[in-house]
């Protein structure tokens, strides 16, 4: 049995990534990470507790994913990608609609 972690987007963090056009590639690479190391983005405060973000860089710019570790499922749900500039309010409008989700799935 191997111990990585599955990858899963959201219908929303595919429409990001889709918008990312030639960087996406590299997106996914920087997420593919999270396979080997669920908890390496930090964990999230307030509104959005529960809730854990990956910093990276791509050529020069500053990105984000925000994505739910389920333990059970060895699964990190990643719901939102994008640039730092207005990710987090955008994040917690989104995370909102993922644990309600994830309540009834429970």
């Amino acid at each position: 049995m191997n111990d990585f972690y599955k990858i899963e987007l959201t219908q929303h963090a595919l429409k990001d990534l889709d918008r990312l056009k030639e960087q996406s590639a590299k997106v996914l690479k920087a997420l593919s990470t999270l396979k080997e190391k669920p908890h390496l983005g930090h964990m999230l405060k307030g509104s959005l507790k529960g809730v854990r973000s990956l910093k990276f860089n791509i050529n020069g710019v500053a990105y984000r994913a925000a994505y739910i570790v389920l333990e059970k499922e060895r699964t990190c749900l990643i719901f939102m990608v994008g640039p730092h500039e207005g990710f987090y309010k955008e994040a917690e409008h989104r995370a909102k609609s993922v644990t309600k989700k994830q309540r009834k799935n429970s």
